[in-house]
């Protein structure tokens, strides 16, 4: 992941951590809720930085959850975090016919902070 993470700084200067902070809990939950492969795409256009997990699960995964709720619990505040922490985030099954999973991916520098909008 030490790859990633400098390619990671490199792109976005303003708020490294926070994208590299966004790629590790994608990633982490492709690992952590799928029993098959799963890999960590990082594209950088136009000044958006798109960061996204693919893994072999076709389920949706599940809607994030408000902090209050996870606030004594070790896990399921991941999406919560992107979706805070993102300008937009979402999930798409992948686009070519037979392939199986889904991509859940977010973006920094797609939107003013103050005008996100709703994933």
């Amino acid at each position: 992941m030490s790859e990633t993470a400098s390619t990671l700084r490199k792109s976005v200067r303003k708020t490294p951590d926070v994208a590299e902070l966004l790629a590790a809990e994608l990633v982490g939950d492709a690992v952590r809720h799928t029993k098959g492969p799963a890999a960590l795409r990082v594209r950088w256009a136009a000044g958006v930085l798109r960061v996204g997990a693919w893994d072999a699960d076709p389920s949706p995964p599940e809607p994030p959850q408000p902090f209050e709720r996870a606030l004594d619990r070790e896990d399921g505040r991941g999406l919560a975090m992107v979706r805070a922490c993102a300008d937009v985030w979402g999930w798409q099954p992948p686009a070519r016919e037979g392939n199986r999973g889904k991509y859940v991916w977010c973006e920094l520098g797609s939107a003013p902070r103050g005008e996100r909008r709703p994933a």
